[in-house]
């Protein structure tokens, strides 16, 4: 058994420090014990990514830039969902690190080794099953429509279906699934009933929201990119020949 779980053990580790943080994050009272928390992420992000390759590496730590920015303005500008203290805690930046960590490493698992793209329909059907009772069963148990939720399934299904990176989208599902039914029983965050600007009913959290990483991941390869052109730009250019003598 422990053999079979050997090759998930960063997985595992990591679904397990998420609820854990966010519990302690409850019950802090100070801005400094919530800044420790952060200063905790941060430490076990630079520990993790030590440990992957350099490209791989420098994805992670653009994507906490990346999520950074899309997390001030989901936030405190949009403010479609506000932490309890009305701020963006310290731990959210590289917390989003290790969940885009968590989705690059699950390609070179046994389960996505073994069955492939089949892995991520299962995936992809327990999205869209949440996505479904969030507009049939679970208003009558939570008093609130996610159809938030089930307007981010058709991007999540679309990475799912025709992405090269489907493995990295499904485990974020799950990663995300773990941190978000944490953050939001805890008490950590809440997601407004109705979303500012488009008025569109939401879950808390909503199901599909896992999609939302498509356009983070997105973001992240085109920064990716003109980085790279940028550095290209930028290299010297290698001397031409000098013109070859007349012949006298």
């Amino acid at each position: 058994m422990v053999a079979h779980l050997r090759p998930y053990w960063l997985h595992l580790y990591l679904l397990l420090y998420t609820p854990l943080v966010l519990f302690a994050d409850s019950r802090v009272a100070a801005g400094w014990q919530q800044a420790g928390l952060g200063l905790l992420t941060l430490l076990l992000l630079f520990l993790c990514t030590r440990r992957i390759a350099p490209a791989a590496r420098r994805q992670v730590w653009l994507c906490v830039l990346v999520a950074t920015g899309f997390e001030v303005l989901g936030s405190l500008v949009w403010g479609v969902y506000r932490y309890r203290w009305h701020n963006l805690p310290l731990y959210v930046p590289p917390g989003h690190g290790l969940v885009y960590l968590f989705g690059l490493t699950a390609g070179a698992t046994p389960i996505f080794k073994r069955h492939g793209r089949r892995a991520a329909y299962v995936v992809l059907a327990a999205c869209a099953a949440w996505a479904v009772a969030g507009l049939t069963v679970l208003p009558l148990l939570t008093h609130r429509w996610d159809l938030q939720g089930a307007a981010c399934l058709p991007l999540f299904a679309f990475a799912i279906l025709r992405s090269p990176r489907y493995a990295l989208f499904a485990t974020i599902f799950l990663a995300t699934t773990d941190l978000e039914l944490a953050g939001t029983l805890f008490g950590d965050w809440a997601w407004v009933p109705a979303a500012p600007w488009t008025h569109l009913p939401s879950g808390n959290p909503p199901s599909a929201i896992a999609g939302g990483y498509c356009v983070i991941d997105g973001s992240v390869a085109l920064v990716m990119g003109l980085l790279l052109r940028l550095r290209v730009l930028r290299a010297p250019q290698p001397a031409t020949a000098a013109p070859a003598a007349a012949a006298a």
